[in-house]
């Protein structure tokens, strides 16, 4: 919460730092160098003195935060790699591993007492949506969560990590599910008169694999993993939500609206993210300010996903789904 003694603390310590600049400055860039030009020193001694105040107002800003919340959001498919939007490499959704150092510096900040998590996501990736959950577990201090459009698979994964749960009437909540899939190819292939040559080690190591037509072992063997994570995701949901597990396999992966899905008791209430705040003033005791903690893929994956969009544009996506690598995609959805 910002107070007055916190807002003068970092004017304070902004003067103080601008100050011993402009002393030191003086010194170094003015008084000793007699024969440089007196102006050139001015404008040293000022170029310095804007350096240190914008160094100290970030550090007034850490050491007398105007915020004792921060907000993290999830937001769009999660994945591992994150999305962008075509050839310009703009975000869509930050990568998992993003959000969940978001999190974690929000932990490691002394001034945030709790955590607030929007969820607005599909769903998406098994481990990287538990990965988030894990940090928002882990976090030392209340998590109250708050859904907008939706919060369906692995954003109700991530929910059921916090204390509380709030959603608006129009929001889509549940999808308790998961999903596996596979292209098989081989009759194209075959048009294309391209055949498939195993070697492999292990009945099951291509299971799935585009060109190699499915059996009934392989079936069972692929669907035996996807029952394997919809059994732990039912029980994390009945932990989570302290429900009994067939009431959630009675939801049958369908999503609800707000309001149903609070009589069925995957909500805890219906709000907005406003009510979300007055949730965690009430358990921290006092009125909170909230900060924003903004999850960002850095330069590198933006220009990662450039290139995945200019490749697919090239005609590497229908490569890929003739030639493929045998994996069979299992999400939250």
């Amino acid at each position: 919460m910002d107070t007055l003694g916190k807002r003068l603390g970092r004017f304070c310590v902004v003067v103080l730092a601008v100050f011993v600049a402009l002393v030191i400055g003086w010194t170094i860039f003015v008084r000793v160098p007699r024969d440089v030009a007196d102006l050139l020193g001015v404008l040293l001694v000022l170029g310095l003195g804007l350096v240190v105040a914008r160094a100290a107002a970030r550090l007034g800003r850490r050491w007398l935060a105007a915020y004792d919340v921060a907000e993290v959001a999830v937001e769009g498919p999660i994945s591992r790699d994150g999305n962008t939007d075509g050839l310009t490499g703009g975000v869509v959704t930050p990568p998992a591993d993003a959000i969940v150092e978001q999190i974690e510096r929000a932990d490691d900040d002394p001034n945030v007492e709790g955590l607030l998590v929007e969820l607005n996501t599909p769903g998406g990736e098994i481990v990287p949506s538990d990965d988030i959950r894990l940090a928002a577990e882990r976090f030392e201090g209340p998590v109250v969560a708050y859904a907008t459009d939706q919060c369906a698979s692995g954003g109700y994964w991530i929910a059921t990590a916090c204390d509380r749960l709030f959603a608006r009437e129009g929001s889509l909540v549940g999808s308790i599910g998961v999903i596996g899939s596979t292209v098989n190819a081989k009759e194209l292939a075959e048009e294309l008169g391209v055949s498939y040559e195993r070697f492999a080690a292990g009945k099951y190591k291509d299971a799935g694999q585009p060109l190699k037509e499915l059996d009934e072992d392989d079936r069972h063997y692929l669907q035996g993993l996807v029952d394997d994570y919809y059994d732990d995701f039912v029980e994390r949901v009945a932990e989570g939500r302290d429900l009994d597990p067939e009431t959630v396999r009675e939801t049958e992966a369908r999503v609800f609206l707000g309001r149903e899905a609070e009589s069925r008791g995957l909500v805890d209430e219906i709000g907005t993210a406003r009510d979300a705040e007055d949730a965690l003033a009430d358990e921290l005791g006092h009125e909170v300010t909230v900060e924003a903690f903004h999850a960002s893929p850095g330069l590198l994956r933006r220009l990662q996903g450039g290139g995945r969009a200019l490749a697919r544009a090239a005609g590497a996506g229908v490569a890929d789904a003739l030639a493929g690598d045998g994996d069979t995609e299992i999400q939250f959805r």
